[in-house]
């Protein structure tokens, strides 16, 4: 089959789109298939890469700066006399397609793709619905965002005036791209009833609950390798460690588990936080770190990437996150699967990951002290952390991705015959 894959956010980028269109195209190509990806350029310039058997076409690109690309560091703010400047802009800025409709199409006319799945809603994906609706090619979509995932990046759309029409017309244009495919995903059933209505009067596609899935022949509970912990500034000695991977930006909460953390150190003294990622939201941290005098009780790893990450997973005792926006949380499944009992709040997806009480402690949205003891919980009980670790690895093994990828090829056959049928009616 000749599988095309879209997406405005990808590999290198670090999230969980990027990682899953990237592990997606792999995979499809390892299991005998012709795949092309459509991605922006990371260096503005259009040029063409093969990894693994996939061909990855990089559009013309522009920076957009007001968010960082998740590739590079980001650069600190920026002074004026003394006073911190607003981030107005990014020396990094996110990558966005200038001219996609022209590349998209010429691509896409050369490589006549049996299917194409759109991961994205950006300026890619308007050019891929434009070309689908055009060249009646068979689509399948999978939606990975929430639109709090855009509005909470930004002050000027905090409040909640602007705030709830914002999220509103976004919701309405996230499930655009589901409503006009021939079948559509989204990783968890959660997900799928927080962005598609309830009334599917004008919403008949099929909408499916597919894990992104997780690559368990690498993430799996093993002793770490102590060359690498060093190589971090980590002692490989240290049994009461709290983890955080992810995208550092405001989102994803992380300093309500750092104040949680902190409180959590005055009766697990011996524990460390580490924090593995970079965004918008280090410098805040680092600075909340220092005003609650617990920054040597803090590490700030930055980004980083397998092989390296698994071995840092594997020297967590637990892994916490306070996010409230996540349709599923890949890093979620890669802690589980490295082993590791969940500390997170009971919103967005995160229910079907950290279950209360089997392999994790579930706190409420903003519960700065619900999470602090569980914190205290699970680091000062082995026998519990040793049972929620294990159901931890129970509850990610329906995550493999062996079984994402069986099951998308399978929805593209579907997809093709949808199509197939409708052009004959």
């Amino acid at each position: 089959m000749k599988i095309a894959i879209a997406s405005d956010i990808y590999y290198p980028m670090t999230n969980g789109v990027a990682v899953f269109a990237h592990n997606l195209a792999l995979g499809l190509a390892k299991a005998g298939h012709e795949v092309l990806v459509i991605a922006p350029s990371f260096n503005g310039k259009y040029h063409i890469d093969v990894e693994g058997g996939v061909k990855t076409v990089h559009l013309t690109s522009a920076r957009f700066p007001l968010y960082p690309d998740q590739i590079n560091e980001v650069p600190d703010k920026k002074t004026f006399l003394g006073l911190p400047m607003p981030r107005l802009a990014y020396k990094h800025g996110i990558w966005w397609s200038v001219n996609p409709w022209s590349e998209v199409s010429e691509i896409l006319d050369d490589f006549q793709p049996d299917v194409i799945h759109l991961q994205t809603a950006e300026t890619i994906a308007l050019a891929v619905m434009r070309y689908v609706k055009k060249k009646k090619v068979p689509l399948v979509s999978t939606g990975h965002a929430y639109p709090d995932n855009v509005t909470g990046q930004f002050k000027l759309l905090k409040p909640k005036i602007i705030k709830r029409p914002t999220d509103a017309v976004l919701r309405t244009y996230m499930a655009s791209f589901l409503k006009h495919a021939e079948y559509a995903t989204m990783p968890t059933e959660m997900a799928i009833g927080d962005l598609v209505p309830k009334n599917r009067r004008h919403f008949k596609v099929t909408v499916e609950a597919l894990s992104n899935g997780v690559d368990l022949s690498q993430f799996f509970p093993e002793k770490p390798k102590t060359e690498v912990l060093k190589r971090y500034g980590l002692s490989s000695t240290k049994t009461k460690r709290v983890l955080y991977v992810g995208r550092v930006d405001p989102e994803k909460s992380i300093s309500n588990v750092l104040v949680a953390f902190s409180k959590a150190l005055k009766k697990v003294p011996d524990a460390e936080f580490v924090i593995v990622g970079d965004g918008i939201d280090l410098v805040n941290l680092k600075q909340k770190a220092e005003e609650l005098q617990i920054r040597d009780s803090v590490k700030f790893l930055g980004r980083v990437m397998p092989p390296d990450l698994i071995e840092i997973y594997r020297s967590g005792s637990l892994f916490a996150t306070a996010s409230e926006t996540e349709t599923q949380g890949i890093v979620l499944i890669e802690a589980a699967a490295c082993g590791l009992p969940l500390v997170a709040v009971d919103a967005g997806a995160v229910r079907e990951l950290c279950q209360h009480k089997r392999n994790g402690e579930l706190c409420q949205p903003g519960d700065i002290d619900g999470i602090a003891k569980a914190l205290v919980k699970i680091l000062s009980d082995d026998e519990l952390r040793k049972k929620y670790a294990k159901e931890s690895i129970e509850v990610s093994k329906i995550h493999d991705l062996k079984r994402t990828l069986s099951r998308f090829e399978e929805i593209y056959y579907e997809a093709i015959k949808l199509k197939n049928n409708s052009i004959e009616e």
